[in-house]
């Protein structure tokens, strides 16, 4: 089976209006999944880390430069046509505004809400944690 991995930016912010903690969502735009919805990230390149694939995917995708802050979770999950490895990575926005470039749409997800959109299965395996994460 073939083999991908890549890596997964976990951005949170506190929303001004309501002071929840919240966390970043992209959904496809294309392709056999185009709809769900998952963590903005892309595969890594070989001689790449983890935390410079995201850095560099961050800027292509969504146009802004993130700071890779750590790992929070590593995703194995078989498609029906290859296994995927997904570190998913808390990452900070260090500057630029988080920008639409290859995405259908983005959304703050909030505890609340995290479960409202349709999740790619691997991304839906890491979501206990991020739950967590926005109770504190």
């Amino acid at each position: 089976m073939k083999q991908i991995t890549v890596s997964a930016a976990v951005i949170f912010r506190t929303n001004p209006a309501t002071q929840k903690k919240e966390v970043f969502a992209t959904q496809r735009g294309y392709g056999d999944w185009k709809g769900w919805w998952e963590f903005p990230g892309g595969k890594i390149e070989e001689g790449e880390s983890a935390e410079e694939c995201i850095v560099r995917e961050i800027k292509e995708e969504l146009s802004a430069q993130v700071s890779a802050e750590k790992i929070i979770g590593v995703v194995d999950y078989d498609y029906p046509s290859f296994h995927l490895t997904m570190h998913c990575i808390l990452c900070s926005i260090v500057s630029g505004d988080l920008r639409l470039l290859e995405h259908e749409a983005a959304r703050w997800l909030s505890k609340d809400t995290l479960r409202s959109v349709q999740w790619l299965p691997a991304d839906e395996l890491i979501l206990s944690k991020i739950e967590q994460i926005l109770q504190n």
